[in-house]
C-alpha cells in the first residue's frame, strides 16, 4: 500500500504539467515592465500624502522618525484612506501582522464590516457599514499568553498588544475567492510594555546604532557652532540571501519526518547527489523556474526587490536574493518572501523546505545577511573608497565592527543558535561555530601598515605605494574577450563574518530563522563598540574642539591592536583553526544550550540593557524561550522517528523478512538447497532488525526520561542535547543500514533518490 502511494506520487510528478499563469500585459499585448508593477499592492507614503492635509502629513513624518506621537485625527484620516484603497482592491479584512518568538509571523483577520444602530419610534434599526478607525489601525489585542513569553504572560495575565509599525508600509495580499486582506506590519508587546516579538527589539537596536554612529560621525566631521550637524540619522542596511529546497508535495506528504520536523530523520544518499558539482548555477528545472517566476511576480507587487535566483550546490536546493534595504524593512520582506514562496510552491504542487539541514550528506541552507550602515545622505559607511588608508571615517567604523565581534562574538553565536542550525554549522558547507572576521588580504595590509607605521604594499608591482580597493585588471588571455575588473579582496566562504567589498556578510544565520534577532544583536554590539571608539577619541583629543588626523590614527591603531585576535584569513573548516582560536581566546561554543547562556553573561547582558535594547526581564524571557524551543524541537524529532520506525519501517521489514523466509522454505522444498542467496539476504537482515528494535527502545527510554527532568527549560535543553540527540543519531544509523538491505517494493516511504529529483 505504502509502496503503491510512492509509485503514484512519482508518476504524478512526471506526468503533471507545469502550472502556467498569465504575466501582466499592456493594452497592446506587450508585457509590462517590472518597474511598472513594483509596489502596486503597497500603501506608500505617496498615498498617505495625498490623503492628509500638509500639516497632518508633516506631523506623521515626524512620528515616523520618533519625534512626536501620532494624534487621533491623523490616525483616523490614514485609516480611512487605507481602507478605501484596500477595499477598491478587493480587501474585505485587515490584520495586524507581527513577529512573535516562534520563528514565523502571526495574523488575525478582522472584517471591515461593522453594524450601526439607530433608534426611532419604531425601535432599533441596524445598518451594515464598512468602517476602519484610527484606533483599529494603531492597535489590536491578541492573547499574549498563547505565544512564547518565557513566563512574562500567563493564562490569568494574558493581555498583549500589537501596535502599528509606521516605518513599514501596509500592503494587501491575495485572499480567498478573489478577495484580499490588508496587512498592517506591527510590533507585539505585553500589557506591561515588554517586547514579546522580534521586531520591537530590532527597532530599538536600529535607534541605538543610529544614535551611536551619529555621535561619532559628528565628532570627526564638526560644523560651526549653531549649525545643523552634517549627519542627523544613520540606518543599517540588510540584504538576505534566502536558500531553500523544493520537493514534490505528494512525496513530501509520505514523509512524516519532513512534515513534522522539517528534515529527514532517516535516509541514505543516492549514488549521484552533489559530488559532480553540476547543480550549482545549473539550468533551473522548468517546474522550479515557473514557481520562482510566479513568486517573484507577487513579490514585485508587494514592493519586495527580489533580484537574483539560481540553483544552489545540493540537488533541489535554490536561492533567492533581494536588493538591500533598510534593515527592519528587509526583515519584513524576508519573512514575506518565505511566506509567498511557500504559498506559490503549494499552488505548483511543490513544498518549500527552509530547514537548515533537510537532507543528511548534502549541503544545508543558510540565510546570508549582508549588513552595512548608511547615512541620511546615502553614504555607505563601510565603503573603503579608493584610498582606505586615509579614509579615517571608514577605518573608525571598521575597527568598531571588529571591536564589536571581538567583545560579543559569543552573543553573535547565540543569535544563530538553534537545533536545526546545529546540523549545518561547523560542517564543511557552513561557517564554523567560532565567530571570527575575514577582511581579505588588502584590508588586512591596510590595517597592518597603519599599526606598524609603514607604507602600504602594492600587490601589482614590488614597490611600496597606496593600494586601491577599486580593483585591478585581470587579463583572461583570450583575444575575443575583454579585460575584466578584479576585486582586490577574495571571498572566504569559511568565514562566519566576512567583509565583501562594502559590507559585512553574516554567513552563519540559518535559513529557517528570522533575520531579526541576529541583526538586533549585531546592531547592538556595533552600537556599543561605536560608543567605545567615540569615548577613546574624546580622550585622545583632550580639550581640543575636534580630533586631529593624528588623534584619529592613534585611536585606529589602538583598536587594530586590540582586535587582532578576531581577524582570521585562513580556512575556517580546518582543525588547525580550532586550535589557533583557542590560543587566541575566542569562544568555541559547540551546542545551542551553551550558546543560549551567553544571553545572561554579564558582558553581554549589561551591554544590551545599557543600550535599552532589552530589559533584564526580556533577556530572561528570551533565554527561557530559546532553551524551551530547543528541547521541544528534539522531543518532536524523537517521537516522530520512533513512530516512523515502529509503525512503518519495522512492519515493512517484517513483511520483507517473511517473504524471504517463504522463498527460502520453498527453494529448500524444491531444490533441497540450504545455502541460497535468499537465505544469505535473510541472515544479513535479521541482526540489523534486532539492532533497530534495540535502538528504538533506547530512544523511547530517553524520551521517557526527558519527561521526568522537571519543568526547568534549561535542564531540559541540556538533557535533550546530551541524550536525545545521540539517541536520534544512533537510531538513524541503524535504520539507514536497514534501508540498504530492504527490497524497494517493501520500503514504505520515499527515498532520497526520489525526493532529490525532478
Amino acid at each position: 500500500m505504502a509502496n503503491q502511494a510512492r509509485i503514484e506520487s512519482l508518476q504524478d510528478n512526471i506526468n503533471r504539467p507545469t502550472r502556467s499563469i498569465q504575466y501582466p500585459t499592456k493594452a497592446d499585448g506587450k508585457p509590462v515592465y517590472t518597474s511598472e508593477i513594483f509596489g502596486e499592492n503597497v500603501f506608500h507614503l505617496q498615498q498617505i500624502a495625498k490623503a492628509l492635509p500638509k500639516p497632518a502629513y508633516a506631523s506623521f513624518l515626524k512620528q515616523m522618525r520618533g519625534r512626536q506621537a501620532l494624534d487621533k485625527s491623523t490616525a483616523d484620516a490614514i485609516a480611512h484612506a487605507v481602507r478605501i484603497w484596500a477595499m477598491d482592491r478587493g480587501a474585505t479584512h485587515f490584520t495586524h501582522w507581527f513577529q512573535p518568538q516562534t520563528g514565523t509571523t502571526a495574523e488575525k483577520h478582522d472584517a471591515f464590516l461593522s453594524l450601526k444602530s439607530s433608534f426611532s419610534a419604531n425601535g432599533e434599526e441596524v445598518t451594515a457599514i464598512d468602517a476602519f478607525s484610527g484606533s483599529q489601525l494603531l492597535q489590536a489585542e491578541p492573547d499574549a499568553s498563547s505565544f512564547p513569553s518565557g513566563g512574562m504572560r500567563t493564562t490569568f495575565e494574558a493581555r498583549g498588544y500589537t501596535v502599528w509599525d509606521t516605518t513599514s508600509p501596509m500592503f494587501i495580499q491575495e485572499g480567498p475567492h478573489g478577495t484580499s486582506v490588508l496587512y498592517i506590519p506591527s510590533v507585539f508587546i505585553s500589557y506591561n510594555g515588554d517586547a514579546l516579538d522580534e521586531k520591537t527589539v530590532l527597532l530599538r537596536s536600529t535607534s541605538a546604532i543610529a544614535k551611536s554612529a551619529c555621535e561619532l560621525l559628528n565628532l570627526i566631521d564638526p560644523v560651526p557652532v549653531g549649525a545643523q550637524p552634517r549627519t542627523s540619522h544613520v540606518y543599517t542596511t540588510l540584504g538576505t540571501e534566502q536558500e531553500y529546497f523544493l520537493v514534490d508535495r505528494s512525496l513530501y506528504s509520505l514523509r512524516p519526518d519532513l512534515k513534522h520536523t522539517g528534515r529527514t530523520l532517516i535516509g541514505n544518499l543516492p549514488p549521484k547527489h552533489q559530488q559532480m558539482d553540476d547543480h550549482y548555477f545549473g539550468r533551473i528545472p522548468s517546474k522550479v523556474l515557473a514557481t520562482m517566476s510566479e513568486a517573484e511576480l507577487e513579490l514585485f507587487r508587494l514592493g519586495v526587490p527580489v533580484k537574483t535566483r539560481h540553483n544552489e550546490v545540493a540537488p533541489q536546493q535554490f536561492e533567492l536574493a533581494p536588493i538591500f534595504e533598510e534593515a527592519s524593512l528587509a526583515v519584513d520582506h524576508n519573512l514575506l518572501t518565505m511566506d509567498v514562496l511557500s504559498k506559490v510552491a503549494h499552488k505548483n504542487k511543490l513544498k518549500v523546505l527552509y530547514h537548515e539541514k533537510p537532507f543528511k550528506g548534502v549541503n544545508g541552507s543558510g540565510k546570508h545577511c549582508n549588513w552595512s550602515m548608511s547615512t541620511d545622505r546615502g553614504e555607505n559607511l563601510l565603503d573603503p573608497t579608493v584610498k582606505p588608508e586615509t579614509n579615517y571615517r571608514f577605518l573608525l567604523v571598521l575597527v568598531a565592527v571588529l571591536h564589536a565581534v571581538q567583545n560579543h562574538g559569543g552573543l553573535l553565536r547565540t543569535s544563530i543558535a538553534s537545533s536545526s542550525n546545529e546540523h549545518r554549522l561547523g560542517a564543511c558547507e557552513a561557517p564554523p561555530m567560532i565567530v571570527s572576521v575575514f577582511l581579505g588580504e588588502h584590508l588586512t595590509e591596510v590595517l597592518d601598515s597603519i599599526e606598524e607605521s609603514r607604507p602600504i604594499k602594492n600587490f601589482s608591482v614590488p614597490e611600496m605605494q597606496s593600494i586601491k580597493l577599486g580593483g585591478t585588471v585581470l587579463d583572461v588571455k583570450v583575444a575575443s574577450l575583454p579585460n575584466i575588473a578584479r576585486d582586490l579582496t577574495d571571498r572566504n566562504r569559511t568565514s562566519p563574518f566576512a567583509f565583501t567589498g562594502n559590507k559585512f556578510e553574516f554567513r552563519a544565520v540559518g535559513s529557517k530563522q528570522s533575520p531579526a534577532f541576529p541583526v538586533t544583536i549585531l546592531n547592538a554590539a556595533v552600537a556599543s563598540a561605536l560608543d567605545d571608539v567615540t569615548d577613546a577619541l574624546r580622550k585622545q583629543m583632550g580639550d581640543r574642539p575636534y580630533p586631529s588626523d593624528a588623534d584619529k590614527i592613534a585611536v585606529i591603531k589602538k583598536f587594530i591592536a586590540s582586535t587582532k585576535a578576531v581577524r582570521f584569513e585562513g580556512d575556517g573548516y580546518s582543525d588547525a583553526w580550532i586550535q589557533e582560536a583557542e590560543k587566541r581566546g575566542l569562544p568555541n561554543i559547540k551546542t545551542s544550550p551553551e550558546a543560549f547562556e551567553q544571553l545572561l553573561n554579564p558582558i553581554h547582558s549589561e551591554m544590551l540593557t545599557k543600550l535599552g535594547i532589552f530589559s533584564s526581564s526580556e533577556l530572561q524571557s528570551r533565554h527561557l524561550i530559546l532553551q524551551e524551543r530547543y528541547s521541544k524541537d528534539l522531543l518532536v524529532e524523537a517521537t516522530t522517528l520512533s513512530t516512523i520506525l515502529t509503525s512503518q519501517i519495522l512492519p515493512a521489514v517484517f513483511e520483507y523478512r517473511g517473504s524471504l523466509a517463504q522463498t527460502v522454505q520453498l527453494l529448500n522444498t524444491i531444490e533441497g538447497e540450504g545455502n541460497s542467496p535468499e537465505l544469505s539476504a535473510l541472515q544479513a537482515l535479521t541482526p540489523v532488525v534486532k539492532e533497530l528494535q534495540a535502538a528504538v527502545a533506547a530512544l523511547d527510554e530517553v524520551v521517557h526520561k526527558m519527561h521526568t527532568v522537571g519543568d526547568d527549560p534549561v535542564e531540559e535543553a541540556k538533557f535533550a542535547c546530551a541524550n536525545i540527540l545521540p539517541a536520534l543519531n544512533e537510531a538513524r544509523a541503524v535504520a539507514d543500514k536497514l534501508e540498504v538491505l530492504t527490497a524497494d517494493k517493501f520500503y514504505p516511504i520515499p527515498r532520497y533518490s526520489e525526493l532529490l529529483w525532478f
